[in-house]
C-alpha cells in the first residue's frame, strides 16, 4: 500500500525511476527522503547528520548521471544513506548495521550502486581516478563521479589523488561535500549564478579557444590567465584546486537541487578533471542535528520528535571513558605529556582533556600518519605524546609506527580505542589485526587489559615506559572493576593466576578474561591473565605448560600472529610439546552485529571456551573457534 507520507519516495526503487521526476517534484522527494532518514535512523541507530546534509545532492546525482553504469563513489560513508534508500535498499534500512543487514557504509556485495567499499577515509579520489582511467582505457564513455566530504580532505592520501588526476586528461568529477559553515557568506544567488556560468559550455568554449588563440602570444596568454585567476579568486576559494590541475566551481550551495542538477549537467559534458565545491549543512532539516552536528553524528535509538536518545546507559564507565579520566590525571600530573588525535576527539574521549589542556592538546585531522610522526617529533625534544586512535585507524599509520617511533625507541604511548569487534560498524572498524602487527616491532611493549583497573595502570605504565608501548581495550564497557584513582604502574612482561586450577590452563590476553573465568569455574581449570602480549611472560608460560595437560590461549584478534601465536613460539623455542589450542578472530572479515552477539558466534563467550576445552585431542596450533559470520 503506498505510504501517505511519502508518495514518491515509496515509487522510487532505483535510480531510473527517480529520472523520470519533473524537477519541481525533486524539492518534495528530498523532503521525504529526510523525514523517511530521521525515523529509519530513529529505529536503528547509525550515522545520520551527515546523510542529512547530502540528501538534495545525492538526489541530483542520481538524476543527472546514469548510474550505476556511470560509477558514483562515496567518501567514507556516512553520508551515504540517502544514496542507499534512493537504490532499492528503503525496505531494508531495518536492518542497518545489524546481523545479516544492511551495512552502514557502501559495500560493493550488497548493490551494484556501491561501486566502492569505503568506511575509512580519503580513498574515493583515488579509487574513482582508477575507475576514470579504466573508463578511458576501455573507451566505454562512463562518467565516474567522487564525492568527499567529512574532514575527508585532511588527509594526505586525498591531495595525493588529486595531484596525479590533475595531471591527466581522464574525465572525473571530484564533488566537495563541505559541511564547514565558516565559508557559508560566499553561499547565495551570486555564487551560483557564477557555478552555472563558469561550468557552462559557452565559457568553457571560450576558455578553450583563448588558450589556442593566445597562446601564440605568451604575454597576451600570460595577462588574460591571470586576469581570470584574478576573477575567479575574488568569489571562490579555488586557486589550490586550479592549480592542482581541476577546472574549479563553486562554491554551490548544496542545498539548492535546481542549481545542482544545472551545474552537474554542464560539468557531465565537459571533459577532463572538473572540482564542484558544495557547501552542505551538516544535520540539514532536523533542528537537534542541526545544532549538534557533532552528537548526532553517529547516534543510538533517539526518539525522532524530540531528539532523545533511547539506548540504555552502560551500568559502568566504558573504556574510553576510564582512558579519559587517566589521561587528565596524568597530564595533571606530568606537564611534558601532550595529547594527540586524528580527528576523533569525542570518540576517543578528549573533550575533557582539550577543555582543561587546551595547550597540550592536538586534533591534526583525518591525518593518522602526521599524528604518528608528530608524537615521534615532540618525543625527540623530551615530551611525553600520548596517541589516542582507533585500532582500525593505527593500520593506516604502520609505517610510521615502525620506521619514526619503533625504530627510533622513542616513548610514544599509543591509547589504542576499538580494539577487537567493534559491533554495528563491522569490518571496516574491526580492530582485528592490532595484536599480531604490533607485537612483531622490535622494542614495542603491548598491553591487554581485562579490566578499567588494569586499564589505567597499563596506560600508566606505558607513559613511564622509556619507549614506544601500546595499549589495547575495546569498544564499551568493562566488567565494572573500579579503577584506583591513583597513578600506579604494573611490572612489565608479567602476567598473573586469577583462578588455580588443573588440567586445562586457559591464557587470556584482555577483557576474555570474564568469560574465561566464567568457564572454569565448571572445567575447574587454571585461568591467567596474560596481560602483557609483548614482552610475553615466558616464566608463566612454561610454568602453565610445566603443570597442565593442555593449554588454550584466548584473544580478541585474529588468531594469525596474534598473541596465542606468541606462547606457541615460546613453547616451541623450548621443545615443549604441551597441546595447545588458540581461540580468536578467524581468518576472515568478521560481519557486523551486536559485540556480545559477534563474540559468541566466533566461539569467544563462556560456551564457545567450554566448547573448545573439552574437545577432545590435540588441536591444531592455529585452530580456532570461530565460526563463518556471513549473510
Amino acid at each position: 500500500m503506498p505510504d501517505k507520507n511519502s508518495p514518491l519516495l515509496e515509487r522510487i526503487d532505483d535510480p531510473a525511476q527517480l529520472r523520470q521526476l519533473s524537477p519541481p517534484q525533486l524539492k518534495q522527494l528530498a523532503r521525504e527522503l529526510r523525514e523517511f532518514m530521521i525515523a529509519s535512523v530513529g529505529r536503528t541507530g547509525g550515522h545520520l547528520s551527515s546523510g542529512l546534509g547530502t540528501v538534495e545532492l545525492t538526489i541530483a546525482l542520481h538524476y543527472v548521471y546514469n548510474t550505476p553504469e556511470d560509477r558514483l563513489v562515496w567518501d567514507v560513508g556516512h553520508q551515504s544513506y540517502p544514496h542507499k534508500i534512493l537504490t532499492g535498499r528503503r525496505e531494508r534500512m531495518a536492518t542497518l548495521r545489524q546481523l545479516h543487514g544492511l551495512a552502514g557504509f557502501p559495500r560493493r556485495e550488497e548493490s551494484p550502486y556501491d561501486t566502492f567499499g569505503t568506511g575509512h577515509s580519503s580513498t574515493s579520489v583515488s579509487a574513482a581516478l582508477g575507475m576514470a582511467i579504466a573508463a578511458q582505457q576501455q573507451q566505454s564513455g562512463r562518467k565516474v563521479v567522487a564525492v568527499i566530504g567529512d574532514g575527508a580532505l585532511t588527509a594526505g592520501m586525498a591531495f595525493e589523488a588529486l595531484n596525479h588526476a590533475g595531471d591527466l586528461d581522464a574525465n572525473l568529477l571530484v564533488v566537495l561535500n563541505d559541511n564547514d559553515m565558516s565559508i557559508s557568506p560566499n553561499v547565495g544567488g551570486l555564487s551560483n549564478h557564477l557555478a552555472r556560468i563558469l561550468s557552462g559550455k559557452l565559457y568553457s568554449t571560450m576558455r578553450e579557444g583563448s588558450k589556442k588563440v593566445l597562446g601564440t602570444v605568451p604575454s597576451v596568454w600570460e595577462l588574460a590567465r591571470r586576469a581570470e585567476e584574478h576573477m575567479k579568486g575574488m568569489v571562490t576559494p579555488g586557486t589550490l584546486f586550479e592549480e592542482l590541475g581541476f577546472n574549479y566551481i563553486g562554491p554551490v550551495d548544496g542545498h539548492d537541487i535546481d542549481t545542482l542538477v544545472k551545474t552537474l549537467n554542464n560539468l557531465k559534458s565537459l571533459p577532463g578533471p572538473q572540482f564542484l565545491h558544495v557547501v552542505t549543512k551538516k544535520g540539514k532539516g532536523y533542528t537537534p542535528a542541526e545544532e549538534n552536528p557533532c552528537a548526532f553524528h553517529g547516534v543510538s535509538c533517539f526518539d525522532p520528535e524530540t531528539g532523545e536518545s533511547l539506548a540504555s546507559k552502560p551500568g559502568s564507565p566504558t573504556y574510553t571513558s576510564i582512558f579519559s579520566d587517566w589521561l587528565c590525571d596524568m597530564a595533571a600530573a606530568d606537564p611534558q605529556l601532550i595529547g594527540i588525535t586524528p580527528a576523533m576527539r569525542e570518540g576517543s574521549g578528549l573533550v575533557r582533556f582539550s577543555e582543561e589542556f587546551p595547550e597540550r592538546y592536538y586534533d591534526v585531522g583525518i591525518a593518522e600518519q602526521h599524528a604518528v610522526t608528530l608524537a615521534a617529533g615532540l618525543a625527540c625534544e623530551g615530551l611525553r605524546p600520548v596517541v589516542a586512535i582507533y585500532s582500525s585507524f593505527l593500520q593506516r599509520a604502520y609505517d610510521q609506527l615502525i620506521h619514526d617511533v619503533a625504530l627510533q625507541n622513542l616513548p610514544v604511548l599509543f591509547a589504542i580505542d576499538r580494539g577487537g569487534i567493534v559491533g554495528p560498524d563491522g569490518p571496516t572498524h574491526a580492530g582485528m589485526f592490532d595484536l599480531s602487527f604490533l607485537r612483531c616491532i622490535p622494542n614495542m611493549v603491548v598491553m591487554t587489559p581485562a579490566d578499567e583497573a588494569e586499564c589505567r595502570q597499563m596506560l600508566t605504565t606505558g607513559q613511564r615506559h622509556d619507549g614506544p608501548s601500546a595499549v589495547r581495550y575495546p569498544r564499551g564497557s568493562g566488567p565494572g572493576v573500579t579503577p584506583s584513582t591513583t597513578l600506579t604502574t604494573l611490572p612489565v612482561g608479567r602476567g598473573e593466576i586469577r583462578r588455580q586450577g588443573s588440567g586445562t590452563a586457559l591464557l587470556v590476553f584482555g577483557t576474555l578474561l570474564a568469560p574465561a573465568l566464567e568457564a572454569a569455574e565448571e572445567l575447574g581449570a587454571t585461568v591467567a591473565n596474560m596481560r602483557f602480549v609483548k614482552p610475553l611472560d615466558e616464566a608463566l608460560v612454561l610454568q602453565l605448560a610445566a603443570t597442565h595437560e593442555r593449554l588454550l590461549t584466548l584473544e580478541d584478534n585474529v588468531v594469525m600472529g596474534g598473541a596465542g601465536s606468541a606462547v606457541s613460539e615460546c613453547l616451541a623455542a623450548h621443545g615443549i610439546t604441551t597441546p595447545i589450542r588458540h581461540l580468536g578472530l578467524p581468518d576472515h572479515f568478521v560481519e557486523q552485529g551486536g559485540r556480545e552477539e559477534i563474540l559468541a558466534l566466533c566461539g569467544l563467550d563462556k560456551d564457545g571456551i567450554l566448547r573448545a576445552a573439552r574437545t577432545e585431542g590435540a588441536a591444531p596450533a592455529c585452530q580456532t573457534a570461530a565460526i563463518h559470520v556471513n549473510s
